[in-house]
C-alpha cells in the first residue's frame, strides 16, 4: 500500500486536531486502538512493519493461547464487527495464534474505516517532534509528532497529533547471557540459535528432528516448546531435549491449582511429568557467559556456583523472554521505571515480584502518560520486561487512551477490568507465553 503524505503546510494555523493519531503496530492492541478511535470519530494511521496484520503472532501461530475467546476480543472491535455478521467464536474455546489472526484480526482489519488507514511493510525507525529534538521545550506540546518510516520505496517522514506505540516485544528477545548482554560468541553460532516458540511439530520440524536441543528459559514460552519437543522425540529417533535454567527450579512455570486459565494451570505439571520420566533433562543453576562452535553444534560456557561449566548441544532455543525496543524513541521524553522499563506510574502495579497476571490493577491513560504529551506505550511494550500482560489489559489501556485523546476525561478515568484469577505468569513476556 502506498503511504500518504500527511504533512500539513499550515500546521500551526490549523492545529494538531487536523492530524491523525499514529498507531505503531497492527497486532491485537494496535487494531483495538483503531477500533476505539473509529467509535470516537478520530482519524488515525496504522504503521505495521510486517507484510500483514498480526505479523508477530503469525510467527507463533501454531501455539494455543491460555485464554479463551471471551478474554481475547476487544469490546470496541466486537461492536464494529458484529454488524457485518461476524460472531464471537465459541467463548470458552482456546484459540491458537493463527486462529486469533484469521478469525478475528483479519476480519477487523478488513473493515473499511480501518483497512483504508493501515500501511503494512512500514517500519517506524524513529519518533520525534517536528523540528525538535528531546532537549527543546518551548511549544513542545503544540508541535506535531514526526515519524520516520521505512518502506520498500525508501524512507519518508509523516506527522501526527499523537502516537500510540503498540509494537510489542516479540522481535526483541532477552539475552541468553545472565548479564543481560548478548553472550560472547553469539555471532559465530547464530545459525544454531532459534527464537522462542519454534514450530517444531510443523514448519520447523526438519530443523529439530533427530537433534540434541537445549531450551533456555524458565517461563511458559520454554514450557510450550519443551512439551512440543518431547512429542517430537516420540516420533523422531535421536531427538534429545535438555532444559537449561539459571536457578535451582523454574518457579514461573508453576501456577496455582485455582488458576481460572486451566490450560496454563496444567502446563507446569506436564513439564514436571516429562522431567520425572526422563524425557526432558534439566540442567539447572547454569549462568551462560559465552557461546562457541563445537564439532557438530554449540558449546554453552558458563558458571555454576562459581565454577566453570560447559554444555554441548546441536540447537539452542532462546526462550528467555522479551524486552521493549526503545531505540526508536531516543528523541521522545520517556519516564520509565529503572528496573522493568515500564512507564513509571505503571511499574508498581505490574511488578512481577508482587503481581501475577490476574492481580494487576486496572490502569489507563493516567498511568501510561510520559513527559511527552500525547505519546503512549500500550500493550506488551508498556509492560517493559514485566511478564504479567494480558490482552484484556491492553484493550482497556487503549480504550482509556483514546477516550483521553477525544477529550472525554471522565470515560478515560473510569478504568474497569475484571481479569481471571491466575497464578504466577511467564517470564516470556509475550502473548504466546501465556499472558493473554
Amino acid at each position: 500500500m502506498t503511504l500518504i503524505d500527511l504533512t500539513v503546510p499550515s500546521l500551526r494555523q490549523r492545529g494538531l486536531d487536523s492530524l491523525p493519531v499514529a498507531i505503531i503496530g497492527a497486532g491485537p492492541i494496535g487494531l483495538a486502538a483503531a477500533a476505539n478511535l473509529v467509535e470516537r470519530g478520530i482519524d488515525f494511521v496504522i504503521y505495521e512493519s510486517g507484510d500483514e496484520v498480526g505479523a508477530n503472532i503469525r510467527q507463533w501461530g501454531h501455539t494455543r493461547l491460555f485464554s479463551p475467546w471471551r478474554h481475547v476480543v476487544d469490546p470496541a472491535s466486537q461492536r464494529l464487527l458484529e454488524p457485518t455478521g461476524w460472531r464471537l467464536p465459541s467463548p470458552d474455546r482456546l484459540p491458537t495464534g493463527a486462529e486469533l489472526v484469521e478469525q478475528y484480526l483479519e476480519p477487523l482489519a478488513r473493515l473499511e474505516p480501518i483497512a483504508s488507514r493501515i500501511h503494512t511493510g512500514a517500519a517506524i525507525v524513529a519518533v520525534t517532534r517536528q523540528g525538535m529534538d528531546r532537549t527543546r521545550t518551548a511549544r513542545r506540546a503544540q508541535t506535531p509528532f514526526l515519524l520516520r518510516v521505512r518502506t520498500a520505496a525508501g524512507v519518508d517522514e509523516f506527522t501526527a497529533r499523537a502516537v500510540i506505540d503498540a509494537s510489542g516485544t516479540y522481535d526483541h528477545p532477552n539475552s541468553l547471557a545472565s548479564s543481560g548482554l548478548e553472550p560472547l560468541g553469539l555471532a559465530d553460532v547464530a545459525g544454531r540459535v532459534s527464537h522462542a516458540l519454534p514450530d517444531v511439530l510443523g514448519r520447523d520440524r526438519a530443523a529439530f528432528a533427530g537433534r540434541h536441543i537445549t531450551v533456555v528459559g524458565a517461563g511458559h514460552s520454554a514450557a510450550n516448546t519443551l512439551i512440543a519437543l518431547a512429542e517430537l522425540a516420540e516420533h523422531e529417533v535421536g531427538t534429545r531435549v535438555d532444559w537449561l535454567i539459571r536457578n535451582a527450579n523454574a518457579v514461573r512455570v508453576t501456577t496455582s491449582d485455582d488458576d481460572e486459565l486451566a490450560a496454563r494451570a496444567t502446563i507446569g505439571r506436564r513439564v514436571d511429568a516429562l522431567v520425572a520420566s526422563g524425557r526432558i533433562t534439566v540442567v539447572d543453576r547454569f549462568e551462560i557467559v559465552r557461546l562457541a562452535r563445537s564439532e557438530d553444534g554449540v558449546r554453552l560456557i558458563g558458571a555454576r556456583d562459581g565454577e566453570l561449566v560447559e554444555h554441548e548441544t546441536d540447537i539452542v532455543v532462546n526462550a528467555t523472554g522479551f524486552r521493549p525496543n526503545l531505540d526508536i524513541l531516543r528523541e521522545i521524553r520517556l519516564e520509565l521505571d529503572e528496573i522493568v522499563e515500564a512507564p513509571k506510574r505503571l511499574a508498581p502495579l505490574i511488578d512481577p515480584n508482587v503481581h501475577s497476571c490476574g492481580t494487576v490493577e486496572p490502569h489507563g491513560f493516567a498511568e501510561l502518560q510520559h513527559p511527552e504529551p500525547g505519546f503512549f506505550l500500550a500493550g506488551m511494550k508498556s509492560y517493559g520486561r514485566a511478564p504479567t500482560f494480558l490482552l484484556a489489559t491492553g484493550y482497556e489501556q487503549v480504550r482509556s487512551i483514546t477516550a483521553w485523546l477525544g477529550g472525554d476525561v471522565a470515560a478515560a478515568s473510569q478504568v474497569e477490568l475484571v481479569l481471571p484469577a491466575t497464578g504466577v505468569c511467564s517470564t516470556g513476556g509475550s502473548a504466546a507465553s501465556g499472558c493473554c
